[in-house]
């Protein structure tokens, strides 16, 4: 973080040489960037011009920044439909994102998938689903697939608590262990599966306990501490690519918002969610960033007149661009071979 950023037209703040306070800073930017992001996507949503579901990461931000960054750029990552903070923390264009929610042919999937089906080949992102633990398989299919071409990469691959509850949790952390795939597990537990309670559901809340049970590294990590996340993805990271052996990270975070934009969140007591908001992850490191002389407010406002501005731009092209022609409809569909 920084102590004087600069005003200049076109200049975008950054921090100085100092290596922790420049991993912190950058930490905060992608923070920022998901944060603000999301709720210009609420905005929009309640204004009609986002359509279909939308399901957002605000609160949850430091497991996508603390992780995503530290894997490698020939990494895989498979996500679930609240994936827009992993994809702008892999650093898929964020102009691309907003073209997608608009539904438009710019977007990253050309306008059909939306909110929930992003995808972009040039960073191996392998985008969200809309089945509950339906990545769990494709990530093992990923590392498979690395691991039989002799490559190191690795595939991160999360999911919410609700996905514990499925058979795929089950078979793919076996077959994990059983062939030694390199997979990084990511279970961002938010408490909640859409609106069931995890001890509602769950025999066994200690969901790092259950996973390794299949004979796997699993520990549980602060989600709501993007500096925690950030240690606890290396060294995994670092026991799967090395070790060649898979490892799971039960991320403890928390969502501010319900579970999408049609959920009335009658389930939740308000006074849990203010609970919760007093650990606001990006709070949390602006206050670490003020206590220890390594942010100012200008240097905030900076960083947020920065990101503002990037957002703005992306809204505008995207009402600017084309929706994909009807007559392209089948258009990767069917196959064109004749």
């Amino acid at each position: 973080m920084t102590a004087d950023h600069g005003h200049e037209a076109g200049r975008r703040p950054g921090p100085p040489a100092d290596a922790g306070t420049k991993r912190r800073f950058e930490l905060l930017r992608q923070m920022l960037r998901i944060r603000r992001f999301e709720e210009k996507c609420v905005e929009l949503y309640s204004a009609a011009k986002i359509r279909g579901f939308l399901h957002v990461y605000i609160g949850e931000e430091a497991v996508a920044a603390g992780i995503v960054p530290s894997l490698e750029p020939g990494d895989a990552i498979v996500s679930t439909y609240r994936e827009h903070g992993h994809a702008l923390a892999r650093g898929v264009p964020l102009e691309a994102l907003m073209a997608e929610m608009y539904g438009r042919i710019t977007g990253v999937s050309r306008g059909r998938g939306g909110s929930m089906h992003l995808f972009d080949a040039d960073t191996r992102f392998y985008g969200g689903s809309a089945i509950v633990a339906g990545g769990l398989p494709l990530a093992a299919g990923l590392a498979l697939a690395d691991r039989m071409r002799g490559h190191r990469q690795v595939t991160a691959c999360f999911f919410g608590d609700g996905a514990v509850a499925e058979g795929e949790f089950h078979e793919c952390l076996n077959l994990a262990a059983l062939w030694r795939l390199p997979v990084l597990f990511c279970c961002e537990n938010n408490l909640y599966a859409m609106g069931t309670a995890l001890a509602r559901a769950q025999a066994q809340t200690d969901l790092a306990l259950r996973a390794a049970s299949y004979g796997m590294a699993a520990w549980p990590v602060d989600g709501m501490d993007v500096l925690a996340v950030e240690d606890a993805a290396r060294q995994a990271l670092g026991m799967v690519r090395d070790g060649g052996v898979p490892c799971f990270l039960e991320l403890r975070t928390y969502r501010f918002r319900a579970h999408s934009m049609y959920d009335s969140d009658r389930y939740r007591d308000k006074a849990e969610i203010e609970a919760w908001k007093e650990r606001d992850p990006i709070t949390a490191l602006v206050s670490r960033g003020r206590a220890d002389g390594e942010l100012t407010d200008e240097g905030l406002a900076a960083l947020e007149e920065e990101i503002a501005v990037e957002i703005e731009r992306a809204v505008e092209a995207a009402e600017a661009a084309p929706m994909e022609p009807v007559a392209d409809l089948t258009r990767f569909v069917y196959s064109e071979r004749t």
